[in-house]
């Protein structure tokens, strides 16, 4: 049991690896504005996505749906112990990448939002409300 763990381990942390490389991909995509690089990048990042679920998916048919810190206590194999390590830290990069990303891209979004505010702006008449506020 602990060897196929450590098998399912050892290819969840490869297919980390890969969606980390996506995401930095898509990072530079979005620095340099490549709109199609960064489509391209979305069907890389979800398929990576599903080899990762697919390895979850294993790892918790293994476990039997328990957590990996008792088990991995109880099994004292430094191998097991290093390849969650592994997956821990990866994980965290890959987190600290994906929101990296998610806020360049907010930010970008609301940058070309205001420049259509300034190239087009609302036409309408100000008028006051009920309440003395300007309704635009």
């Amino acid at each position: 049991m602990m060897q196929k763990l450590n098998d399912v381990m050892i290819n969840e942390t490869k297919a980390l690896r890969v969606l980390l490389l996506e995401l930095e991909n898509q990072h530079k995509n979005i620095v340099t504005n490549d709109v199609f690089g960064m489509e391209a990048c979305v069907n890389k990042i979800k398929e990576a996505n599903k080899n990762i679920a697919h390895m979850e998916v294993l790892r918790r048919k293994i476990t039997e749906n328990k957590a990996m810190g008792p088990i991995i206590e109880v099994a004292k194999d430094p191998e097991l112990e290093n390849n969650f390590h592994k997956i821990k830290l990866l994980l965290q990069a890959v987190v600290l990448q994906k929101d990296t990303n998610e806020l360049l891209i907010k930010q970008g979004l609301s940058f070309t939002n205001r420049m259509l505010n300034v190239l087009n702006p609302v036409r309408e008449s100000k008028t006051y409300n009920g309440y003395g506020k300007v309704r635009r």
